[in-house]
């Protein structure tokens, strides 16, 4: 039986309209957002046709979640597996692709690409590249390696090329920009950076290799999920109608497509529950994830802001000294402008 802490108590009062919560580690943010989505369900905030959408950041957080709902639904006397829905982003892109394909530009039989072997296309284009160019190893590798003579470091230079490669793809894609606009961009502001110049087209040949295929990869998932709810009003009132509630746990992990996507659903008068740390940032250095947009929600008029600073995972000296960080970094960190990277709440 879930007995909730005096904040998670105050979360679960929660009925209706938008909430950002702030949430320490070890805070029970799973347990409590679980909790409120049960209790949503079984005091009939729903009709039967209805869902709470979670949406969480990785696949092992789907099952945790479904789990403790399950188990709260459960306790309740209710069915499990009804009146919830829980999807990480590309798994709710896709329902949504899968949904309405027409709208994406996509065939019926489309198939996703897995990460293996979408890294696979990335290498092997980036290979060819490296092949067409070999000019390009001089600018960027020492002149006294001989990189035919040195299998590891050429080795290590590939796979340097290549993460290059997929970490501007997965960018260029949360931000929704094709490679021919890139190329377009390129000539327009007269831009001849070598290393621009390899991405791009490792990118355009990515993406032929895809359509080749009649695939798309996870980011093409998600990029074209936000290209169907802005391309057809009738269908995105049908999901607004179907998920009527958006609990969203890991906000601050949350990506520019991911935040205009779950708006979209939402609407302008809609349930949104936005649960993260804001000291947090696992994803952000090479997407567009960021914290800023969980802490620019907190401040949004109309947002209800909560926080849920009690951790049970430290003992208090770990806690004095995140604490005391956290104060220093706002207060006297020597570069001004990072002073705003860390925020309130302080852990209790």
């Amino acid at each position: 039986m879930f007995k909730p802490r005096p904040m998670q108590a105050e979360i679960l009062k929660y009925q209706s309209g938008k909430m950002g919560v702030a949430a320490v580690p070890g805070s029970g943010k799973t347990a409590t957002l679980s909790a409120l989505a049960a209790q949503l369900i079984t005091k009939g905030s729903i009709y039967d046709d209805q869902e709470i959408l979670i949406v969480t950041l990785v696949n092992s957080a789907v099952d945790n979640f479904s789990t403790r709902i399950g188990s709260f639904v459960r306790e309740a006397g209710l069915l499990e597996n009804m009146g919830y829905r829980v999807r990480t982003l590309h798994g709710l892109a896709h329902d949504i692709v899968r949904e309405r394909p027409d709208l994406a530009g996509l065939s019926e039989q489309f198939s996703i690409l897995d990460e293996n072997e979408s890294s696979r296309m990335i290498e092997a284009a980036a290979a060819a590249y490296l092949r067409e160019h070999p000019e390009l190893a001089e600018l960027f590798v020492d002149p006294t390696i001989d990189l035919h003579n040195e299998p590891k470091t050429q080795k290590n230079w590939n796979e340097t090329v290549t993460g290059i490669c997929a970490n501007f793809i997965s960018q260029a894609k949360d931000l929704q920009i094709e490679p021919t606009e890139l190329r377009e961009k390129m000539e327009k502001h007269h831009l001849t950076d070598p290393l621009l110049e390899m991405a791009v087209q490792v990118y355009f040949e990515y993406q032929r290799g895809l359509r080749y295929r009649g695939s798309v990869d996870f980011s093409d998932l998600v990029r074209l999920a936000h290209r169907v709810l802005s391309s057809d009003p009738e269908f995105l009132e049908r999901l607004r109608y179907r998920w009527p509630y958006i609990l969203e746990d890991e906000a601050q992990d949350s990506s520019l497509v991911q935040e205009r996507i779950l708006r979209l659903l939402v609407g302008p008068d809609g349930n949104w529950v936005r649960v993260g740390d804001t000291n947090q940032a696992i994803y952000e250095t090479f997407t567009t994830a960021s914290p800023t947009f969980l802490r620019d929600f907190l401040r949004e008029p109309g947002v209800a802001a909560k926080d849920l600073a009690n951790s049970g995972r430290s003992n208090k000296s770990i806690i004095r000294l995140a604490n005391d960080l956290n104060k220093w970094t706002r207060d006297a960190h020597p570069v001004e402008e990072l002073r705003s990277s860390l925020s309130l709440p302080s852990i209790i």
